[in-house]
């Protein structure tokens, strides 16, 4: 009978569908308050969010709201959609008060043009990723990096549900060393190893469902989409053949600011949500469909520049950080007197309370009670992550437990899975069962000037050349990582080759052998890098 074998590797490669797209900038905020628009349409939201795109922005915003908005905090003019996730703030621990952490140059919108026939947003169109009331992790091990993504069908672990947890990323940034991947860590990492570990701040990323089954919206506002079995790849549930753009948003945070340096406190989502596994965020289209399908059919520069792009430019001209800065909508009379960015608030916009657990992150945002949260956080954390109710530490997270760091340098072959820079997994050659070291970023030197190209990948035994032409073999991709750091993007491409050979027996399956090993991509210069004067 015919058997497939399959033998893992990554190389280079480029496909339209995995390195075309366009990272849309977001310099300016249009506005901070408790408005959502698709969740509490002609009411106030119980939370705030950040809000970037079309001053057509409102409590009850429809797709001609936007699209008749009179500018956009985007750089691209024809874009008059609207992108908004909960905001982040800090909480002392000595006066229960929170303030806003400093946003670092407004958000980037990616638009990943991944899949068969991507489809243009239809007016009318939208959606949201992620759930505002989870506040617990239910795919493995959260101090855990990911399995390899090839194993998460055998492991069932492809629902929607699952896949929705795993596209949410809170990146720690330190530009003097090797990125961390996309997508690496899904929760909230505490203070003291943002303190140690972060100094340029925390990178939030989400990445919204891409397949479609037509309709503009559904009840629950997420149904009519769904996630792609490796979230940002891989193939479409039958229930929802299309392919709609993949977004995939770029947030970052200041939490390295000098006003929260000696000060011991925790960081939390404006929702309430501390540990970082409610983050979501929200989606209308303001774009004409014509324009945007012309968008995807022609700007497929892989550099990821929407300056590389003609439509964007003959169309133009694209708008500067003082024009994007300049547009902001307008606030509503109930919000009038609420000012999210007030230093010392008592309590969190809409008097959200902090809701440390499942049983406490209810639609009527009953949490904890603020003068007890830090101990009763602490014990929730402890019982989670290892810690146990004896830690003692004014983090919601216990500091005995480090935030997983991926391994940019591996230490020794003799992991059972090796981590390679990105997060993308190989099983390792060796047969020792030793769990690998996912504390590297806190104990490594620090690396200067280390161009991407040349990171270290995990070590290999001789390396089997890519074969340019060999019968009986094709190849398939099973996952991609995109790598921001600094001003450049990279990507890592996993493809396995299916050899089928005829057997009288039962074949057996060999993944990952000695020759395994990773190529890496460059997609050009991230040529605006979020700064660090973005407005508080």
């Amino acid at each position: 009978m015919a058997a497939k074998t399959l033998s893992v590797f990554a190389l280079l490669s480029i496909f339209k569908d995995v390195s075309a797209f366009w990272r849309m900038e977001c310099h300016g905020r249009a506005g901070l308050a408790r408005i959502d628009p698709i969740m509490d349409s002609g009411k106030l939201s119980p939370h705030i969010h950040t809000v970037h795109g079309s001053s057509g922005f409102s409590l009850a915003a429809t797709f001609d709201d936007l699209m008749g908005g009179s500018c956009t905090s985007c750089a691209v003019k024809q874009d008059k959609s609207a992108y908004w996730t909960p905001a982040l703030y800090f909480q002392d621990a000595s006066t229960q008060e929170f303030e806003i952490v400093p946003q670092v140059g407004g958000m980037l919108s990616y638009y990943l043009l991944r899949g068969d026939n991507v489809t243009a947003f239809p007016p009318g169109f939208e959606m949201i990723a992620g759930s505002n009331y989870r506040r617990d992790y239910t795919v493995g091990d959260p101090k855990s990096p990911d399995p390899p993504q090839s194993d998460w069908a055998s492991l069932k672990q492809t629902g929607q549900a699952d896949l929705e947890q795993r596209a949410i990323g809170y990146n720690c940034l330190d530009y003097s060393k090797a990125p961390e991947g996309s997508l690496f860590r899904h929760y909230m990492p505490q203070k003291d190893f943002l303190d140690g570990n972060c100094p340029d701040g925390l990178r939030i990323e989400l990445m919204f469902p891409s397949c479609w089954n037509g309709d503009i919206t559904s009840k629950d506002h997420k149904s009519h989409v769904a996630y792609p079995n490796l979230v940002g790849n891989g193939d479409c549930p039958d229930t929802h053949p299309n392919r709609l753009v993949t977004l995939f948003y770029e947030t970052i945070w200041d939490t390295h600011a000098k006003q929260f340096q000696g000060r011991a406190g925790q960081f939390v989502v404006s929702n309430g949500d501390p540990t970082g596994f409610g983050y979501h965020g929200d989606f209308m289209t303001g774009w004409d469909p014509a324009f945007l399908q012309e968008a995807i059919e022609t700007c497929t520069n892989d550099s990821g520049n929407i300056r590389d792009c003609p439509l964007f430019v003959n169309q133009g001209p694209l708008q500067n950080d003082q024009e994007q800065e300049s547009c902001v909508f307008d606030v509503p009379a109930e919000l009038a007197n609420e000012d999210g960015t007030a230093l010392a608030l008592a309590a969190l916009p809409g008097n959200v309370q902090i809701q440390v657990g499942p049983q406490s992150a209810t639609a009527g945002g009953i949490g904890v009670d603020v003068p007890s949260m830090f101990s009763k956080a602490t014990s929730w954390f402890g019982d989670v992550f290892g810690g146990g109710a004896a830690a003692t530490t004014t983090s919601s997270i216990p500091t005995s437990v480090p935030a997983p760091a991926p391994t940019t340098s591996t230490p020794a072959a003799t992991s059972a899975a090796m981590v390679a820079p990105g997060g993308a997994f190989i099983e390792s050659s060796s047969s020792a069962s030793a769990a690998p070291n996912f504390n590297i970023l806190a104990t490594q030197p620090a690396q200067t000037s280390t161009p991407l190209t040349s990171t270290p990948l995990p070590p290999t035994t001789t390396a089997a050349p890519v074969p340019t032409s060999e019968p009986g073999v094709s190849y398939e991709i099973v996952s991609t990582q995109t790598i921001t750091k600094g001003q450049q993007v990279e990507e890592v491409i996993w493809k396995e080759p299916v050899v089928y050979v005829t057997e009288d027996s039962v074949s057996t399956v060999v993944v990952g052998g000695p020759g395994a090993k990773a190529a890496r991509h460059l997609h050009g210069r991230h040529a605006l890098r979020h700064r660090h004067n973005g407005r508080s």
